[in-house]
C-alpha cells in the first residue's frame, strides 16, 4: 500500500500518502530531535500534504501552531 500510495496509484477521489518512520538506525536522542531527523514533524506533515496536492510548500504562506 505504501508504494502504491507514494506513486499516486490510489488517487481515485481521495489522495492517500503514508508517513512512516524510516527503516534506518537513528542515534538515540530526545524524541523531538529524532522526529526532526525522521520527518514526521508539523512542518514535514504540511509539506507532504502540499506535495500530495501539487502545491509548492515554499511558495505558499503556511502558519504552523
Amino acid at each position: 500500500m505504501q508504494t502504491l500510495a507514494e506513486h499516486g496509484m490510489l488517487d481515485n477521489g481521495l489522495r492517500v500518502r503514508s508517513m512512516v518512520l524510516p527503516d534506518v538506525f537513528l542515534d538515540h536522542d530526545s524524541p523531538n530531535a529524532m522526529y526532526a531527523r525522521a520527518g514526521p514533524t508539523p512542518r514535514g506533515i504540511v509539506k507532504k500534504a502540499f506535495e500530495t496536492h501539487g502545491k509548492d510548500f515554499k511558495a505558499e504562506t503556511v502558519k504552523l501552531a
